[in-house]
């Protein structure tokens, strides 16, 4: 990076500490108390497959709130929600989760006493390891002026929370950042300092509003040791700060022990190298292994909630709402066709 970038970034990184120091104007400043250990599921989908005309039914056939089935039943005590920049409002699977729309869903998780983790993906659709994405409107920016932009949209998010009596316990800086975000000013392979700047950024600007909402670094495939130590050890070295360090693992029902163990064994060893809490963000399984589904539910829950330290904070099954083959095959869900989950979300029981 340019020498005059570091000058600006460096005067933008102070200002943003010196906010978030002074802490949020008026409110409350306080994060609701997080659940001891989350429980939860990213139903991010459940806005648009209800502004479909979706319903769901419990294991008993009867048609219920889908939010009061994950809790009710079982014993879910979170929801995860992802938040969009510009997305396309009129498709239900690829778009429509702004910032009202999953402001309005948190609204409806917090009546229901649930706790609320919010993940920024800074695109206008998917971010994950195959594409970072830069908003639409931010295709030209420099690298100082995507800074100003993450902030300004990270501040924007959480006062359109705020304002809807939301303060989430949990926001990640990006989705699935493996080789970093906004490619390519923020691809880690290319520049890990912009990166680690880019996760600043999105930190301070959570910390400005909701000093207590704990910030994550999320990247998939928390087996992969390797990708791991180069990501979150390279970040540390640039100076990032994050609180928590979230793990998306999606193994098959024939390998789902081993992966277990790893991302386990994985978590432990970023524990111990960089003091991070540790969180499963995303898990999933296909729908028709569900027995299988519920004993690698019931493991992975339980191996985490027994992170020595208790710096193991919960699990997120994504999207487990979703009914076979949605939005062009996705498979991964715990409902069935017939409308009625499948069993494997009853790991999450006790």
């Amino acid at each position: 990076m340019k020498k005059h970038r570091n000058r600006f970034g460096l005067i933008f990184l102070s200002l943003s500490m010196l906010l978030m120091l002074l802490g949020p104007s008026g409110g409350d400043r306080k994060a609701e108390a997080a659940p001891a250990f989350a429980k939860g599921a990213d139903i991010s989908w459940v806005a648009g497959m209800e502004a479909a005309g979706y319903k769901w039914k419990d294991k008993n056939g009867v048609q219920r709130d889908i939010l009061q089935i994950l809790k009710n039943d079982y014993q879910m005590n979170s929801v995860r929600l992802r938040v969009w920049v510009n997305p396309n409002m009129s498709d239900y699977a690829n778009g429509y989760m702004n910032a009202e729309k999953a402001a309005d869903l948190a609204l409806r998780a917090k009546n229901l006493g649930m706790s609320v983790m919010l993940t920024l993906h800074y695109s206008d659709s998917w971010a994950d390891p195959g594409q970072q994405n830069k908003p639409y409107a931010w295709r030209n920016y420099t690298f100082q002026q995507l800074m100003d932009a993450v902030w300004s949209h990270t501040i924007y998010v959480m006062n359109t929370m705020k304002n809807k009596g939301v303060t989430p316990d949990w926001v990640q800086i990006g989705n699935e950042t493996n080789d970093g975000m906004l490619w390519n000013d923020g691809k880690a392979s290319v520049n890990m300092k912009n990166y680690a700047w880019l996760v600043n950024t999105g930190h301070n600007a959570v910390k400005s509003i909701s000093p207590n909402t704990k910030t994550i670094v999320h990247l998939a495939n928390g087996h992969d040791q390797a990708v791991l130590d180069w990501n979150i050890g390279g970040l540390v070295q640039n100076g990032a700060n994050f609180d928590v360090v979230g793990l998306s693992l999606y193994p098959s029902a024939s390998d789902w022990t081993t992966k277990v163990n790893q991302t386990i064994t994985n978590a432990n060893q970023l524990i111990s190298k960089y003091g991070k809490e540790i969180v499963i963000s995303e898990i999933g399984m296909d729908y028709n292994q569900a027995s299988a589904a519920k004993s690698f539910i019931t493991k992975i829950k339980n191996d985490v909630r027994n992170i020595s330290g208790g710096k193991g904070l919960g699990v997120f099954y994504w999207e487990p709402q979703a009914t076979p083959g949605y939005n062009g095959g996705y498979n991964k869900g715990a409902w069935n066709a017939d409308g009625k989950p499948t069993i494997a979300l009853e790991g999450f029981i006790n």
